[in-house]
C-alpha cells in the first residue's frame, strides 16, 4: 500500500466532552488504523459494531444523518480495498468532526513523539506486568514509552487496566458477576486469561484426506443423529454423521444421551479428536466439539477457545477478549529488562499477549507462549533465589557430634544404612555444623528409610541439649513416626529416655497434653512428634532448634511458618515420599538444598505389578483370597476424580463395599475408608487394619499416604487409568513393606484403557524416579505440587515444567541478574522489582518450601 497516508486522524487521547458512542467509534477507527485497515478491529469485521452502536448513538442524541452515514459506510466496508477503507473512514471522521467539533480535536503533544505517526502495532509495544494475574495499581494516563527512560514506572501503565469490566460495551453487573467466577474482574485480568486451546481454521483438512491415527480438527455439517442402545439397554451410544462435501465421518459418544438433543441436523460444527477406523470406515470416538459460526469459517485464522462458565458463550467471550486485547495489549509496559529479553531471544510482551489470544501463525503462537512461560519461571526463580539468600543470611546455632558418637549410633541400629541414607546424614551433619540454618529437602522413594535419617538428625540436636519437633499430616502417621523414633532414640541402647520422646496429637488426653506442654516449656521433653497440634498456641518450646516436616506438600505455608516461629532460626528438614524430577525440584524447591535417597534398604522386594482387563477382575479376587488364606491382608482402592464427581465416586466405593462384603468375600472381614469420614473414624479404621481386625480395606485415595501395614501384600486399584503415575506409585507403596512377596493389580475403567501408558509404565518398573519423569512429561507438575499453598502456585498458567530447556534458560537468566542486582535497586530494574512483588504477593516474601 505504497503512498498511503499513514497519519492518524483519530486522536490518541480520550476527549472528555465527546458522547460515549462517538468515543467508542473513535477507538475502533483508531484500532483499525493501527491494524493497517485490515477490517480486524472487531472479530467478524468492523460492521459488527453496528449491532450495538446504532442504538447507543440514538440514545446519545447523535444527529440521524451522522448515524446513517456511519451505518452505510461500515456496511460496505468489507468489500473495499485497504486504501479505500482508509479513505472511507477518514472521510467519515471528518464529516463527524464538522457536526461535532470536539471529535476533530488534535491530541496533545508529547515530547519526543510525532503526532503524525500512528501508535505502533502491538509487535513493537511494551507491556506492563508479567504477573499471570496482574493486580495493577491505578496510574495516570499512559505516555508513549521512550527506551531512554528505563527507570520510568507508574506513568507507563494505564489506569484503565484496573477498571472493572462494566466499562465494556455489553457487560452489565450480571455479566460482570458471572465473569468474576472465571477470575475476571478487571481489563488487566482479561489480558492474562489465556485460551485453553485453539482451532486452526487456517489449515483445515478435508475429511477425504484424513488418515487413521491422526489427531485433527475438521469442520462439517451434521447429516444425521441417532441413538443406539448397547449392553441390553444399560448404556447408549450417540452416533452422528458429519460431512464436508469431500467425505463423511462417523462421530460417536458413549453414554451421553443428552448429546442427541444438542446435535442438530444441518448444523455446522467443529470436532477435534483422534481418527479411528471401524469396519473400514473413518470414525472419531468421544471428540471435543462446538458449533461453528459462519464468520469464523471465512476468517482463515487460528481461533482461540476460552474456558467458559454457565451463561457465557464462546462467541460472546471471544468478541469481548478481542476488544480488550487488541486495544490494550499495546498499552502495557514490559518490565523485563531489555538485556534479559535480547539475551533470551524473547518476543516483546505486548506482542506476546496479542499473539497468545489471536495468533497470526502457529510460529507466533509458539513464540508468545514461550515468552509468557519464561516470565513465570523467571519470576519464580528470582523469588526462590531471594528466599535462599535471605535464609542463608541469618545465623544458625552450630550442632556437632564426633565420628565416634555417630558410629556408635549407627552400630546400634538393627540394620545397615544404605549408601543413600549415609549421604543424606553426611549432608545434614554438615548443615547442622555450618553456622547457618539448615533448609534441606529430603526426597526419598516410598520405603527408602527417611525416618531413620530424621531420627538421627533429631538425636544430634537432643545430644547438644536442644529440642526437635516432627510434624506429620495425620495422627496415625504421627503415631507411626513416634513408635519408630522411640525405638531408635529411646530403646535400651538409645540416648534418651522414653519421657524425653513424646507424641502430641489432637487425640492425646488433655492431662497428657498438659504434661507434654510443660515438658516442652522446661526442656525436659527433647523430641515431640505430632500433627498440627505441635504448632498450636499453648505449645511453647524452651529451645526448639530442629523442625522436621513430613510429607511437606500436605502443609500450608502458614503452618510451616508457625512451626519455625516456635524457635529462633531453627534448622529445617522437609521430607517427601514423592520422587520429584530434577527439573521440577530445581525450579520449585530451588530455595532448598536437596538430598535424594534413590536406594531401597536390603530385604525390600519389588512389588509385582500387573495390568488386568476389567473382565479379569475375578483373577484379582482369587489372588486376594489366596493371600488372606496365608495370613496376609489387602487393599482395594477406588478413584476420586474431580470435585463435581466426588459424591458419585463415593457412592461407587460404598456400593462396591456392600457387594464385596456380602457377595464376593462374605467370609472375610472388610473395612471401609473414604474422605467423608471424620479424622478419628479414619484413624480408627486404619488402626483396625494394622491390628489385623480387617482382612481387606476398601478405600478411596485417602489411604495414599499413611500407616505402615507390613502384613498387607495386595494392592488392587480400580479405575487405575484415572490416576497419575505419582499417585499410583504412592498407592503401590502401601504394600511390599516386608520381605513377603507383594502384588499391585491395576484394573482400568474400560478395555481400551488397558494399554494406557501410565499403567504399562507401572508394570515395567518399581523405580519412583523413572516414573516421576514420565509423569511429569505426561501430566505436568500438578501431581508433585500437591496442595502446596505458596505464592506462585496459582501463577503458573503458561509454563510447562516439562520444558527443561526453557526452565534452564529462565534459571540461567535469573541467576545472572540476581548476581548483578539481587535487590533490583538499579533504576533499569525498578519495573521488574514492582512486578516481582506483585507475583509473590504484597510481602514479596512467599514461602516456597
Amino acid at each position: 500500500m505504497e503512498g498511503r497516508d499513514i497519519s492518524c486522524p483519530y486522536p490518541h487521547d480520550k476527549i472528555t466532552s465527546m458522547q460515549s458512542s462517538l468515543e467508542k467509534l473513535r477507538k475502533f477507527f483508531r484500532l483499525e488504523h493501527e491494524n493497517g485497515y485490515s477490517n480486524s478491529a472487531i472479530i467478524g469485521g468492523l460492521a459488527k459494531m453496528l449491532d450495538f452502536w446504532e442504538g447507543e448513538a440514538r440514545a446519545d442524541g447523535i444527529n440521524e444523518e451522522v448515524i446513517q452515514a456511519v451505518v452505510q459506510r461500515l456496511r460496505s466496508y468489507d468489500g473495499l480495498s485497504p486504501q479505500s477503507r482508509a479513505d472511507a473512514l477518514k472521510g467519515l471522521w471528518k464529516r463527524i468532526g464538522d457536526v461535532y467539533p470536539e471529535a476533530a480535536q488534535k491530541p496533545r503533544s508529547v515530547p519526543g513523539a510525532s503526532e503524525g505517526t500512528p501508535r505502533p502495532r502491538p509487535a513493537t509495544s511494551e507491556a506492563a506486568s508479567t504477573r499471570p494475574n496482574p493486580t495493577l495499581a491505578r496510574r495516570p494516563a499512559p505516555q508513549p514509552r521512550s527506551e531512554s527512560m528505563p527507570g520510568a514506572k507508574h506513568s507507563q501503565t494505564p489506569a484503565a487496566l484496573n477498571a472493572p469490566l462494566t466499562v465494556l460495551q455489553g457487560v452489565g453487573p450480571k455479566h460482570a458477576q458471572t465473569l468474576e467466577g472465571l477470575g475476571l474482574k478487571t481489563l488487566g485480568d482479561m489480558l492474562y486469561y489465556f485460551p485453553r486451546r485453539y482451532e486452526d481454521y487456517s489449515q483445515l483438512k478435508p475429511i477425504k484426506s484424513l488418515w487413521y491415527g491422526e489427531q485433527v480438527t475438521v469442520i462439517g455439517t451434521i447429516q444425521s443423529v441417532h441413538t443406539r442402545p448397547i449392553r441390553g439397554g444399560a448404556a447408549t451410544i450417540i452416533e452422528a454423521i458429519l460431512s464436508d462435501g469431500t467425505g463423511s465421518l462417523r462421530l460417536s459418544w458413549f453414554n451421553q444421551p443428552w448429546m442427541a438433543n444438542r446435535l442438530k441436523e444441518g448444523e455446522q460444527i467443529s470436532v477435534s479428536g483422534k481418527v479411528d477406523q471401524y469396519l473400514g470406515r473413518l470414525v472419531m470416538n468421544q471428540p471435543d466439539w462446538e458449533a461453528v459460526d459462519i464468520e469464523h469459517l471465512h476468517t482463515n485464522r487460528i481461533v482461540p477457545i476460552y474456558p467458559l462458565t454457565a451463561k457465557i458463550t464462546q462467541k460472546w467471550l471471544r468478541g469481548l477478549m478481542n476488544q480488550v486485547v487488541t486495544y490494550w495489549a499495546p498499552a502495557v509496559v514490559d518490565s523485563l529488562p531489555e538485556s534479559v529479553r535480547s539475551s533470551a531471544r524473547l518476543m516483546n510482551l505486548g506482542e506476546a499477549l496479542l499473539q497468545v489470544h489471536f495468533p497470526d501463525t502457529q510460529d507466533s503462537l509458539k513464540s508468545a507462549r514461550e515468552r509468557l512461560a519464561f516470565d513465570e519461571i523467571f519470576y519464580l526463580q528470582m523469588g526462590v533465589l531471594r528466599q535462599k539468600r535471605d535464609w542463608k543470611s541469618v545465623e544458625g546455632r552450630r550442632f556437632s557430634v564426633s565420628d565416634e558418637w555417630l558410629g556408635a549410633r549407627l552400630n546400634g541400629l538393627p540394620f545397615t544404612l544404605t549408601s543413600a541414607q549415609q549421604r543424606a546424614i553426611t549432608d545434614i551433619r554438615a548443615d547442622l555444623d555450618s553456622g547457618k540454618p539448615m533448609n534441606r529437602l529430603l526426597q526419598g522413594d516410598v520405603g527408602s528409610g527417611k525416618t531413620v535419617v530424621a531420627a538421627l538428625a533429631a538425636s544430634i540436636i537432643a545430644t547438644n541439649g536442644a529440642q526437635a519437633a516432627i510434624m506429620a499430616p495425620t495422627s496415625i502417621l504421627a503415631e507411626q513416626h513416634y513408635r519408630n523414633f522411640k525405638s531408635l532414640l529411646a530403646s535400651e541402647n538409645g540416648i534418651m529416655s522414653e519421657a524425653e520422646v513424646r507424641l502430641l496429637t489432637g487425640d492425646t488426653p488433655e492431662a497428657e497434653k498438659d504434661a507434654i506442654r510443660a515438658g516442652l516449656a522446661d526442656g525436659s521433653v527433647k523430641v515431640v512428634i505430632g500433627t498440627h497440634a505441635v504448632i498450636e498456641g499453648p505449645v511453647q518450646f524452651k529451645d526448639l532448634q530442629l523442625a522436621v516436616i513430613d510429607e511437606q506438600h500436605r502443609f500450608g505455608v502458614e503452618q510451616r511458618a508457625e512451626l519455625r516461629s516456635k524457635g529462633t532460626n531453627p534448622h529445617l528438614l522437609v521430607m517427601t515420599a514423592t520422587p520429584i524430577p530434577r527439573s521440577l525440584a530445581l525450579t520449585v524447591y530451588g530455595d532448598l538444598d536437596l538430598s535424594v535417597m534413590d536406594e531401597m534398604p536390603a530385604g525390600r522386594q519389588p512389588v509385582n505389578t500387573y495390568v488386568l482387563r476389567p473382565q479379569e477382575r475375578e483373577r484379582a479376587y482369587t489372588l486376594i483370597r489366596g493371600q488372606i488364606k496365608e495370613g496376609r491382608q489387602a487393599f482395594i482402592v477406588y478413584p476420586l476424580i474431580e470435585e463435581s464427581e466426588k459424591m458419585e465416586d463415593l457412592r461407587a466405593a460404598v456400593d462396591d463395599y456392600e457387594v464385596l462384603s456380602k457377595e464376593i468375600f462374605p467370609d472375610l472381614k472388610l473395612g471401609l475408608l473414604h474422605g467423608r469420614m471424620k479424622p478419628d473414624e479414619k484413624d480408627e479404621t486404619m488402626l483396625k487394619l494394622r491390628d489385623r481386625q480387617y482382612d481387606i480395606l476398601v478405600s478411596t485415595t485417602v489411604v495414599e499416604v499413611g500407616v505402615d501395614v507390613p502384613n498387607a501384600t495386595v494392592m488392587l486399584i480400580e479405575g487405575a487409568d484415572r490416576f497419575g503415575l505419582a499417585q499410583l506409585h504412592q498407592l503401590r507403596g502401601r504394600v511390599g513393606r516386608s520381605s513377603a512377596k507383594s502384588y499391585c493389580l491395576l484394573i482400568p475403567s474400560n478395555d481400551n484403557a488397558t494399554e494406557n501408558e501410565r499403567l504399562q509404565a507401572m508394570a515395567e518398573t518399581n523405580n519412583g524416579f523413572i516414573l516421576a519423569e514420565r509423569d511429569l512429561q505426561q501430566r505436568g507438575p500438578g501431581e508433585f505440587l500437591g496442595t502446596r499453598q505458596s505464592g506462585y502456585a496459582s501463577g503458573l498458567r503458561m509454563a510447562s515444567l516439562t520444558d527443561v530447556q526453557l526452565i534452564e534458560k529462565a534459571r540461567l537468566q535469573a541467576q545472572k541478574l540476581f548476581e548483578e542486582d539481587a535487590d533490583l535497586k538499579k533504576p533499569e530494574h525498578s519495573l521488574l522489582a514492582e512486578s516481582l512483588q506483585r507475583f509473590w504477593g504484597e510481602s514479596g516474601k512467599g514461602d516456597v518450601s
